[in-house]
């Protein structure tokens, strides 16, 4: 049986049904951005970022982000869909801030089905891992991590992911698994907060994001593919 890569895996729909992120975030705009990891500015279209103060910080996002959901021939990868702008404005918001969620001690460890046990800040443990990325880089490769090959950077973040770095006050799967959830959630979201750009996320998937009705289409036994449309739209 042929392998599926881990992009046509997204593509075919197997995370679609729980990356659909949501915002108290009232302001943002699509991007297109340099594949080295260095966001490019768009005349037209130009993100802000809210959360992430330092450039190398940023520029250590975008890689980390493009390797989770690289660029290949199904479609562009997460820097050019805007990813890195959505993670940051999210971190910025309410959901940055865990504003929903009970964060009362005690902070035990719980088992996987017991969900987000930290005491921190979401904002704070997205911080520090991408920090943390950046160290162990330099470390093992005397090279900060946009600066090494792609072979480097996918085992670093495997190592994360495996939960062998160490990380204060959350453990570094933990991390990576939140990381992770918000770059397919920056690639698939509405465009209203700041990722999937001009909707190219959606059209990879042919998802047909925000229709106000499939009166005209929905008896029809052949596939339709529909424009996507998003909030801004309607």
């Amino acid at each position: 049986m042929e392998r599926m890569n881990r992009r046509e895996f997204f593509k075919f729909g197997a995370l679609a049904g729980g990356v659909m992120a949501t915002s108290t975030l009232a302001s943002s705009h699509n991007m297109v951005a340099k594949e080295h990891g260095k966001p490019a500015d768009n005349a037209s279209n130009i993100n802000g970022r809210m959360t992430f103060q330092r450039d190398e910080d940023f520029e250590v996002l975008c890689a980390a982000c493009e390797r989770i959901y690289p660029k290949d021939s199904t479609g562009p990868g997460a820097i050019e869909l805007g990813a890195p702008y959505f993670i940051d404005n999210q971190l910025a918001a309410a959901w940055g801030y865990n504003a929903r969620e009970y964060t009362s001690a005690p902070f035990s460890k719980g088992i996987p089905e017991q969900g987000y046990q930290s005491a921190m800040y979401k904002r704070d443990v997205i911080l520090s891992g991408i920090e943390r990325i950046n160290q162990v880089s330099k470390a093992l490769y005397d090279k900060g991590f946009v600066d090494i090959d792609n072979e480097s950077k996918d085992k670093i973040l495997l190592d994360f992911q495996n939960g062998l770095i160490d990380m204060e006050g959350i453990s570094s799967s933990e991390f990576f698994t939140l990381f992770r959830d918000l770059t397919i959630a920056g690639v698939l979201s509405d465009p209203i907060y700041g990722g999937n750009a001009n909707k190219m996320g959606w059209e990879m998937m042919q998802y047909p994001g925000a229709q106000m009705s499939y009166l005209n289409d929905i008896d029809k036994d052949e596939f339709v593919h529909l424009k996507p449309m998003g909030l801004r739209d309607m």
